[in-house]
């Protein structure tokens, strides 16, 4: 089982806030803690203690549970994404995005729901969160594994369908390649692509 660090805790904790829509202070104030300790937990500065992490979550109307898993969940590798954005790494995010697709196809049952269960914070572009939320109804689906809520938000779906751009070569792909949990989430992905397992 792998160990959870300091910025799964950070990422976890700013995950739940951010889906209940909550502020910092609000959180702390659930919570019984000062708004500084919860800036320090998401900042993943100092490795929260568990009881300190426990509050935050459950403040959240969350509860941290321990799952058989070596695997990042989504919420940690839409993080990584998001870091990849953010350096206009293309290239980065989607081996991230593969990587989060491995992660889900590697695990069976509820086990593949656990990894998709706290809501991923935004990646800064909404094509990107709409696959990433497709890619969760995709492979939750094939075991059927019901999906979170999170997966069926507004900002989680394109008015548009559009392609998920890597490189500007890249051809888009017709909607007959594409899987359908992608395309009810307007983002147009190759199925080929999701077969790297």
């Amino acid at each position: 089982m792998r160990e959870v660090n300091m910025a799964d805790i950070a990422t976890l904790v700013r995950s739940a806030r951010r889906a209940r829509r909550y502020t910092q202070r609000e959180l702390a104030r659930r919570a019984g803690l000062s708004q500084s300790r919860v800036a320090v937990a998401e900042g993943a500065g100092e490795d929260p203690r568990f009881d300190t992490a426990t509050r935050l979550l459950a403040g959240a109307g969350h509860r941290l549970y321990s799952a058989p898993t070596t695997r990042d969940d989504v919420a940690t590798v839409a993080a990584d994404i998001r870091h990849a954005l953010a350096r206009d790494d293309l290239g980065s995010a989607f081996r991230a995005f593969i990587q989060m697709n491995d992660n889900l196809t590697a695990e069976q049952g509820l086990l593949r729901g656990v990894l998709a269960i706290a809501e991923p914070e935004s990646t800064g572009s909404k094509t990107w969160d709409a696959a990433i939320a497709a890619l969760v109804d995709y492979r939750l689906g094939q075991v059927s594994v019901p999906t979170p809520e999170w997966t069926g938000s507004p900002e989680r779906h394109l008015g548009r369908a559009r392609p998920l751009f890597v490189d500007a070569a890249d051809p888009v792909p017709p909607r007959s390649a594409v899987p359908d949990e992608f395309l009810e989430h307007g983002v147009l992905v190759w199925r080929d692509s999701l077969e790297s397992v």
